[in-house]
């Protein structure tokens, strides 16, 4: 690895601190922006973030945490972002022009709300993002099970072979396998897809549905993958890799998958907002859904499974109803 490229984190959540802990593997400091100074005092002073992955060992000495977003932008060259994609707009603003000039890789996969656009998209089109120095962070892998060291997979996409490499590299361990890719945008548009596939799986799952029936719905799910991917970036691309389908997978049936999680809890008769409540934590399908719905009309991409959620959600049509209506839909 080329230890010139220094290597920051924007984002103090879950899926940022598994990052931090891979690369802590393979570079001498890594930099990391936390919003919240009293999170950053607390893992100088006691070594692990305090409300995510807390079993997580993080060595002070080899972080440079900062609460100023510009410095650590500024003073890298390769910026890994981590955060909520509703939160993206606030996190950047202001240092559009400075990001412009790194290397950027989305570990987020959501739609940035309001935009309706991509991560890689809109730094393309706010920040004026060169396409080649855009990449992508993306599954099958979960937070938690890298805290664990679980043996694990990252696909890196990207269109500059050598900075992908790099990134790769930067990820790489005992306990995690990276590959790269060229695929920035089936990636990460699979990547937001499969949380809303989550989801349905999750309202399956508290609705009382059984084996049989997720086994045709995630069926059905790569199926509209493949078609809204198609739609979008027509290129060739094997839908049945870790990134496309292997990311599907675990999050629609993983213990640890946040939208899964929602699903359950509506699927169970949660309200929406009581649902986001209880957990304390973003289900990035809540916001894709809506997003992915507006995108579509230009499209036309036949997604069922896609509407379905959307209706519960924002068309607060019951769960019970609008996963009987899908079940005749799908075979």
């Amino acid at each position: 690895m080329d230890t010139k490229k220094k290597i920051a984190v924007l984002g103090g959540g879950s899926w940022a601190t598994a990052i931090v802990k891979m690369l802590l593997n393979n570079v001498e400091i890594a930099g990391w922006w936390i919003r919240s100074i009293e999170t950053i005092d607390f893992i100088k002073k006691y070594r692990h973030n305090p409300k995510y992955l807390s079993s997580v060992d993080l060595d002070p000495e080899r972080l440079d945490l900062s609460d100023d977003a510009a410095r650590i932008i500024s003073e890298y060259d390769i910026i890994v972002l981590a955060v909520p994609s509703a939160f993206l707009k606030d996190v950047i603003h202001g240092n559009e022009k400075i990001l412009a000039g790194k290397h950027v890789f989305s570990a987020i996969k959501g739609i940035v709300p309001g935009e309706n656009q991509i991560v890689g998209d809109y730094l393309m089109s706010s920040c004026g993002l060169p396409e080649n120095k855009m990449g992508v962070i993306t599954g099958p892998c979960h937070a938690e099970e890298v805290a664990m060291e679980k043996l694990s997979y990252l696909t890196i996409a990207g269109q500059d072979e050598y900075m992908t490499s790099v990134m790769a590299s930067a990820l790489s361990c005992r306990y995690i396998r990276t590959k790269v890719s060229d695929d920035i945008y089936g990636t990460e548009y699979s990547a937001v897809l499969k949380n809303i596939f989550a989801i349905a799986s999750g309202i399956c799952h508290g609705l009382g549905y059984g084996d049989n029936f997720q086994a045709v719905l995630i069926s059905n799910a790569i199926q509209e993958i493949q078609r809204f991917v198609e739609a979008v970036h027509p290129i060739q691309r094997d839908i049945k890799s870790p990134a496309y389908l292997g990311d599907l997978l675990v999050t629609a049936y993983s213990q640890f998958s946040r939208n899964r999680t929602f699903g359950s809890m509506l699927g169970k008769g949660y309200s929406v907002k009581f649902a986001q409540m209880e957990m304390n934590m973003i289900a990035e399908g809540y916001y894709a859904v809506k997003c992915i719905e507006e995108v579509n009309r230009k499209y036309g991409v036949d997604m069922p499974i896609t509407r379905a959620v959307y209706n519960i959600i924002y068309e607060r049509i019951s769960p019970v109803i609008e996963m009987k209506l899908l079940a005749e839909k799908l075979g």
